[in-house]
């Protein structure tokens, strides 16, 4: 199954963490004077599930979480946006559920990730194995799964399993120092992760990261694309983006709106492009579809709470005709 063909499925199976989301409230609270938070889904790769489910596609994820109420809670969560959790399985001991305290605020704005005893890196061959690949169209992960084991070496199972299955793989690159033991290994594990995918998206920095410095990371995503990968997309933040297909460049802008935090940008994107293409819009238009998921995302609280419906985003995109261009 090519690429597009199996995003057309609308219908993917994601590899990659589900955590704990806490936020001040009203939006504007610093963090050391709150006396309310909210608590929601959180987690690249749950983020990214959600925001598909409510664009109207389907999602299961595969991850561990702690056998606890935190767990418990992420599992809950995962049922409420939709999210199937066949393959979310918990694990005991010490092992704990990612957390992230972050703002609902730009000016002095501040996120602080608890990824001690990660559960998520738990995932093993086990997990990855009792996968029914043949029920999806495609494979989705972010780059944290590669950080550490078990869970590194299980995802790239995953990806042996999902490419003998047909189904093609998408990686949003989405590079945490805090999870790595060192830049280098980051560097090497995630480019080799690049290379066996066939569609990648990450930012400027990020695929500069991977090329060894910044001023490189536009020709790494161009090499990228003329080697193994259909799609890449290079995103530079309020710039908007390049991608790369079939020998073309398309430049795309974003849509400026009144921002409330800078989290949940990436993962919202993801869903908006995916359920662009599965719609069969053409590229240019689902990476649009992508960029206003993202604005959306960023004037809201939350992460997976603020992505948005369909009906919210049409009325979005109604309502916002032109993005700034590149």
């Amino acid at each position: 199954m090519n690429l597009l063909d199996g995003i057309r499925t609308n219908n993917f199976v994601i590899v990659g963490r589900a955590g704990v989301d806490l936020f001040p409230d009203p939006p504007g609270t610093a963090t050391e004077d709150a006396d309310v938070f909210h608590a929601d889904l959180g987690g690249s790769s749950a983020n990214i599930a959600a925001g598909i489910v409510k664009l109207g596609g389907k999602a299961a994820l595969v991850t561990r979480v702690s056998d606890d109420s935190a767990g418990r809670f992420c599992v809950n969560k995962l049922a409420y946006y939709g999210v199937d959790s066949t393959y979310v399985t918990p694990v005991g001991g010490e092992y704990r559920n990612s957390l992230a305290l972050y703002e609902s605020r730009i000016e002095g704005h501040q996120s602080v990730i608890y990824r001690n005893g990660a559960a998520d890196f738990q995932m093993c061959s086990d997990d990855v194995s009792a996968v029914d690949y043949s029920k999806f169209g495609a494979l989705i992960t972010a780059g944290t799964v590669f950080a550490a084991e078990p869970s590194r070496s299980a995802t790239f199972e995953a990806f042996a399993l999902a490419k003998k299955a047909g189904l093609p793989i998408i990686f949003d690159v989405d590079y945490r120092p805090y999870s790595w033991p060192s830049p280098k290994v980051a560097e090497e594990v995630l480019s080799r992760a690049a290379a066996e995918c066939d569609m990648i998206v990450a930012n400027d920095e990020e695929f500069g990261f991977m090329a060894g410095s910044i001023d490189k990371g536009l020709a790494k995503a161009k090499q990228l694309a003329d080697t193994n990968a259909a799609i890449v997309v290079y995103k530079m933040g309020e710039k908007g983006a390049i991608t790369f297909a079939n020998g073309t460049e398309t430049r795309t802008g974003i849509f400026p709106v009144e921002a409330l935090k800078p989290t949940g940008a990436g993962d919202s994107f993801m869903a908006g492009l995916m359920t662009g293409l599965a719609a069969d819009l053409p590229l240019h238009d689902a990476i649009l579809r992508g960029s206003a998921c993202a604005s959306i995302t960023v004037s809201k609280p939350g992460c997976a709470p603020a992505m948005p419906t369909t009906e919210t985003l049409t009325k979005f995109m109604a309502d916002h005709p032109d993005p700034t261009s590149v």
